[in-house]
This record gives structure tokens, C-alpha cells and sequence, in this order.
């Protein structure tokens, strides 16, 4: 009986001494919890590591910091993998299948959705959904969000806003219009460039428009992104609820190009009221359009907010930062009154739904500190350089490019974005067939009627291959 009673003895202080061990855990675990507050400063420690497949080897160093930064902040530590130029869908397939799997990793939007889709976590719940400066630009399916921008870009019309001031200060102008905030449809540019070309000696400029290129290679900004708008409106009609253009252009075999007058309208625009006449086209480069513009030879040059490099480095450049501003183009569609710039990206961080629970919370917290911490916002906006799509960074916290500035402009100012469509388009032979058939237009060998059957056919032809 003894010996029985030592051993309950001997077994029941191991129990005492396990329980208080388990409770011991269970208040660490708990000051973990405390702690999950993302963009707070907080940290989930109970995921112990998260893991970021990085695509972009050169910003890998920055992440590498920010890692760093990052653990001693909070305690989780983040593990920073890149990808070789070229080869992050191949590397996210290896490693994704591995028992350490990346938890966050990046999709190319709606189409790289496709192939990721059985990864990727909802995120409509999450802060870094309710900032977005722009909902629309998020990956959906359904009610579901899977992936969200980060960085984005935009193109439109680039503008001088010191050459606008002066038209609108000429006492014989034929319009009324006092600035460029009245002009929000096709119909007011129209008569705002027609007007200016008329005014231009007065104006000191040589045209309303750069040229637009259309030598061989230098179409893109016509058979890309000008074509990325009638496109856009087409593939929207033909969109169920809650799918995207984007997919619905991917899954189409032809199209009508319904919006072909519309196409038409802006590029007779840019052709009619260009410092290069049309039929001289077929030698002109993206370069010369923005060295005319650079050089205050012209009012205005279709491009995105990558050209400000391009205009600030030309050598005599006059155009100021500070009048250096965007339009959207205008083509004519009903209700464009409330279109804004064409804005997107290929750059969407997506969670990894088969980790942990707590990998995922931890993943996301990491990324809303990114975005809303101050210290992580200095990574994002002096470090990384990214336009963020984001409510949490004020005018301060914005990239100083004026182009840069002024697409989060546009991004705050309410009005509807067009999506990018063209990584849905058929074939880089059919954007070249589409370019020349629009120098055939320009110098006069077709009609337009014969560019609309062109592009049709390069559609359905590509496609079938």
C-alpha cells in the first residue's frame, strides 16, 4: 500500500508540474495574440516563420531589410525567397508544393487568378482590402477578394498645363472652357484641341499632339493601350456579374469591335491635330513624341506615368513638374463623364490558403504593416518606389514624380478606372497586325472599314492558333 501510495504521490506532482508548464504556454500564446494588430506594430508570433516569394530580383536587397526590420519589430520572423528574372511562375510551382510553402506569394491579376486560385485566401475581410484607394482593381470572383494591388500604374493623355493656362487666356478662343476640369468628354476635347490647333502660332506650339508613332516595334501605344479602351467597354457588356472583362476577353474566340467609331474618334484626333503629318508616321518613335513634348513643341502625348523619366532627361526640356498633368481618353462612350485614367497593374499579393490559420493572419499583418506603418510606408514610397493603391498614404507619403502624383490623383478622385485588358489580347501578331493596319489608315492605303475587318480577323485567326 505504500509503495501504491508513492507512486499516486510521484504521479500527481508530474501532473501538477505538466499543468503548470501547458499554463505557461497558454499565457505566451496569448501575449502573442495580444500582439495582432498588422499595421500596428504587432506581430503573430505563434506562426513562427512566414515565407514571401518575391518576383522582382531587383528590390530582393529591400526586402531582405525590410524582413529584417520587420522581426525586430515584432518578433515574426520573414523568410525572403526570389525568383531569377523569369522564372516566378516555374519557382512558385516548385515551391508551393513543398511542406514549406510560400504564404504570400504574387499572381499577374485575373489571369494568373486562374492558375492560383486553388492557393489563394479571400481577402475581402482584411484592411488591406478596405484601403484600397480603388476596390475595382482587385482580383474577384464571386463576393471573394484573392488578390490586391500593390503597386500600380496608369496612362492618358499627358498634358502641359502651362500651355492650357495660355489658351485659356486667349480673348478670341471659340470655346468657353476656363480649365481642363470642364473638359470631360470626347465632344469638349474635340473642340478644346481643334480650337488650340487653330490658336497654335499664338500658342507657340507646332501642334495640338506629339506624334504618334507608328513605325515597326513603336505601335504599342496605339494597338495596346489606345485599343485596351473600346476593348474594355466591349468586353464589360459582355461580363457576367462579378466576373472580370479581363477573363471574359481571355475565353473570347472573336469579337465585333462594337466600339470601332470610338477607337476612330480619338485616333483621327491625335492624326488630325499632330505636330507630324500622318502620312510621315511610319518613321516616328515613342521617343520623338516625348522629346516634342519635353521641349514644348506640343500640348499633349498619349502615355503613362513611366514617361516622366523619358521627359525629364531630355536635354533642353522646359515643361515643369508642377504643370506636367494627366487626362483620360476620351473616346465618345456614353457616360464617360465619370471614366477615369486606364490604372492597373500585374503586381497582386495573394495568401497562401493551405498554410496554417496562423501563417495566413501573420502573412496578412505583415503586409497591412507595410502599408500602414510609417516605417513601412518609407520603405514603400523612398525605397521601393511603388505607386500604392492605398488610402493610408496622405500627399507626404506620395512619390515625388508628377505622373506618379497625379495617377493617385485620379485613384482619389472617385471616377472609374479602366481596366487593363490586353494580357488578354490574342498574340503580339495580333497587336502588330492591329498597328498596321492603323499605318495603312494613316497614310492613306485603307479605309476604316478595312482596318475593323483587319483586326477582327487577326482576333479570330490568333486565337485559333
Amino acid at each position: 500500500m505504500k509503495r501504491i501510495r508513492r507512486k499516486s504521490q510521484h504521479l500527481l506532482m508530474i501532473l501538477a508540474a505538466l499543468l503548470l508548464l501547458l499554463a505557461g504556454c497558454g499565457r505566451a500564446e496569448s501575449n502573442g495574440g495580444d500582439k495582432q494588430q498588422g499595421g500596428q506594430g504587432g506581430g503573430n508570433k505563434q506562426a513562427g516563420e512566414i515565407y514571401f516569394l518575391n518576383f522582382k530580383p531587383e528590390i530582393a536587397e529591400i526586402y531582405n531589410q525590410i524582413a529584417k526590420d520587420y522581426e525586430q519589430e515584432t518578433g515574426v520572423r520573414v523568410k525572403v525567397v526570389t525568383a531569377a528574372s523569369g522564372t516566378y511562375e516555374t519557382t512558385l510551382r516548385s515551391e508551393i508544393a513543398k511542406n514549406d510553402a510560400p504564404t504570400i506569394f504574387q499572381i499577374n491579376g485575373p489571369i494568373g487568378y486562374q492558375t492560383w486560385k486553388d492557393y489563394t485566401r479571400d481577402l475581402k475581410d482584411t484592411e488591406l482590402y478596405a484601403n484600397l484607394t480603388d476596390q475595382g482593381l482587385a482580383v474577384t470572383d464571386g463576393d471573394g477578394v484573392y488578390g490586391i494591388p500593390y503597386v500600380v500604374e496608369g496612362y492618358g493623355i499627358i498634358y502641359n498645363n502651362a500651355i492650357m493656362e495660355k489658351y485659356f487666356a486667349l480673348p478670341n478662343r471659340a470655346t468657353e472652357f476656363k480649365s481642363m476640369d470642364e473638359v470631360n468628354n470626347f465632344a469638349a476635347l474635340k473642340a478644346l484641341v481643334e480650337d488650340m490647333t487653330a490658336h497654335k502660332d499664338e500658342l507657340g506650339i507646332k501642334g495640338v499632339f506629339a506624334s504618334t508613332s507608328l513605325a515597326a516595334g513603336e505601335q504599342w501605344r496605339w494597338q495596346t493601350h489606345l485599343a485596351n479602351i473600346p476593348f474594355y467597354y466591349e468586353f464589360l457588356e459582355d461580363t457576367q456579374e462579378g466576373d472580370s472583362p479581363t477573363l471574359t476577353a481571355l475565353a473570347a474566340d472573336e469579337i465585333e469591335f462594337r466600339y470601332d467609331q470610338n477607337f476612330k474618334n480619338i485616333f483621327d484626333l491625335y492624326l488630325n491635330n499632330s505636330i507630324t503629318k500622318s502620312t510621315l508616321l511610319g518613321s516616328k518613335s515613342t521617343a520623338d513624341a516625348m522629346a516634342e513634348f519635353a521641349l514644348g513643341q506640343v500640348a499633349m502625348v498619349q502615355n503613362g506615368n513611366w514617361a516622366w523619366a523619358q521627359i525629364n532627361g531630355v536635354e533642353g526640356n522646359v515643361v515643369k513638374a508642377e504643370d506636367i498633368r494627366f487626362l483620360p481618353i476620351y473616346t465618345g462612350i456614353a457616360g464617360e463623364e465619370n471614366q477615369g485614367l486606364a490604372i492597373g497593374t500585374e503586381n497582386y499579393f495573394a495568401i497562401n490558403k493551405n498554410v496554417s490559420e496562423e501563417k495566413q493572419q501573420a502573412s496578412i499583418e505583415f503586409l497591412e504593416w507595410l502599408f500602414t506603418s510609417d516605417k513601412g510606408k518609407d520603405y514603400v514610397v523612398n525605397q521601393l518606389g511603388f505607386i500604392a493603391p492605398f488610402q493610408t498614404f496622405d500627399e507626404s507619403e506620395q512619390p515625388s514624380d508628377p505622373l506618379a502624383r497625379e495617377i493617385v490623383r485620379w485613384l482619389e478622385s472617385g471616377k472609374e478606372s479602366i481596366e487593363w485588358i490586353f494580357a488578354a489580347f490574342p498574340s503580339e501578331e495580333f497587336k502588330n497586325l492591329f498597328g498596321n493596319a492603323l499605318l495603312e489608315y494613316a497614310q492613306g492605303n485603307f479605309s476604316w472599314e478595312e482596318v475593323v475587318t483587319e483586326v477582327r480577323e487577326a482576333w479570330r485567326s490568333e486565337k485559333a492558333k
